[in-house]
This record gives C-alpha cells, sequence and structure tokens, in this order.
C-alpha cells in the first residue's frame, strides 16, 4: 500500500514536490479525521433532536395540549 503524500509548491521557482507524509502528519490526519466525524456526529444528533422537539410542538399545538417550555421556545425563534 503507497503512503500518503502531499503536494509542495515553490511559489519562488514554480517546482512542484511530492512528499510522502511521515507518521507523525499520518497520525495527526487520523486523529483531525476522527476529532471531525465526533463533531459531525453531535451536530447532526442535534439537528435531529430539534426536529423531533418541534414535531412534538406541532403535534400538540394540533391537538390542543400544553406545550413544555422547551417546546415552546422551538416555536418562538
Amino acid at each position: 500500500m503507497t503512503r500518503p503524500t502531499r503536494i509542495e509548491i515553490n511559489c519562488t521557482t514554480g517546482v512542484e514536490s511530492i512528499i510522502e507524509l511521515t507518521d507523525a502528519e499520518i497520525a495527526q490526519m487520523e486523529v483531525s479525521a476522527a476529532a471531525f466525524a465526533a463533531e459531525e456526529a453531535e451536530r447532526t444528533a442535534a439537528r435531529e433532536a430539534l426536529a423531533t422537539l418541534k414535531a412534538s410542538a406541532k403535534a400538540k399545538l394540533i391537538a390542543g395540549q400544553p406545550l413544555t417550555a422547551e417546546e415552546a421556545d422551538t416555536l418562538v425563534i
């Protein structure tokens, strides 16, 4: 398997160099990817929770039931 690479371009000369990543760079890339995936999962969960809360508030309004404070907050934005 080939190692990941990066391209460096010398802006003065225009020379392009393809350089293999070091073990430390690969490890950092993996840590960054894992952190991004965790943050994206949190954002997705928050969006889904808000959508569920809004649906609950709408259903209660239609049924004439009282809303919780959290449900009311979703409607007053």
